[in-house]
């Protein structure tokens, strides 16, 4: 079985179009890394590299495509509609593929009130196992062919100010995670844990302080093995570590769409288990 993994694609606005008083102050205070430190501009093409990464996923024969997150730059209606937009038909299909929140997602308290990022993907958010939800709809389940499973959990809150993007996922789905793992209806699949935020860095080291998973260690202490994977992002860095007997596999697929550095993951599943993966960069930029 293929997967594709890509994930922090950041379609980003054009914030120069915008009322200010719109805007509201933590958009305020991303605009000058957005406008003066160039990352809006080095975001222009996310929309034509998204949509050529799904394409490829097609090409591929991708048994399902997964994005750990971050989406948008700063959660606006219109960067949703953009990312939903470049996935095209592959979006709509739940079976096919996963999409969770990152911070970017929830970047302020409207943005979450609102449930801007259900507005446009919380279709993909329906769990073929839903007893084991504890917190809204996470941990969701989708079984993919007779092989594996795709597990979805939330790390993404709202921070307390830019810049502070800590994650955490919480004793509920941890909790549920467990039950899921446990689950005797999953035996023999391979689980890929789809989370935004990264448990270790990619020096193989605890994500910590204030940009890291704060349970990061608790997830990987319930994913022993190669029956395991947890796909994340928000680290812009894509790398790969390997399971060992006490930790799954870890596979952080960098910024995706960012000029220069796109790129995604292909992974493979064989006989239940998570045999490796090799990075791929898009063809069609």
């Amino acid at each position: 079985m293929r997967f594709v993994h890509c994930s922090d694609v950041h379609l980003t606005a054009d914030y120069r179009a915008r009322s200010l008083s719109r805007l509201g102050w933590r958009r305020w205070l991303a605009l000058p890394e957005l406008l003066a430190g160039g990352r809006a501009e080095s975001y222009r093409r996310a929309p034509q590299t998204l949509a050529a990464i799904a394409r490829e996923a097609r090409e591929h024969a991708a048994d399902h495509f997964i994005l750990s997150g971050d989406l948008t730059a700063c959660a606006l209606d219109s960067e949703f509609q953009a990312a939903r937009e470049a996935l095209g038909s592959l979006v709509e299909d739940p079976g096919r593929c996963t999409v969770i929140p990152g911070n970017h997602d929830v970047y302020t308290p409207g943005s979450l009130r609102a449930r801007r990022f259900e507005r446009y993907f919380g279709h993909l958010l329906e769990s073929d196992l839903p007893e084991h939800c504890r917190e809204g709809p996470f941990p969701f389940v989708r079984k993919v062919g007779a092989g594996a499973a795709v597990v979805g959990l939330c790390s993404a809150r709202v921070p307390p100010v830019p810049g502070v993007s800590r994650g955490f996922i919480g004793r509920a789905q941890l909790e549920g995670l467990a039950a899921v793992v446990a689950d005797p209806r999953l035996s023999g699949r391979a689980l890929l844990v789809v989370v935004h935020h990264a448990p270790l860095t990619h020096q193989g080291r605890a994500a910590t302080g204030p940009w890291g998973l704060r349970d990061g260690e608790a997830l990987c202490r319930l994913l022993p093995g190669p029956r395991h994977a947890v796909l994340h992002g928000h680290i812009h860095r894509r790398f790969h570590h390997p399971a060992t007997v006490e930790r799954p596999h870890l596979f952080g697929a960098g910024s995706s769409t960012f000029a220069g550095k796109e790129g995604y993951w292909i992974i493979d599943v064989e006989e239940g288990r998570v045999t490796g993966g090799r990075m791929q960069v898009p063809r069609a930029l």
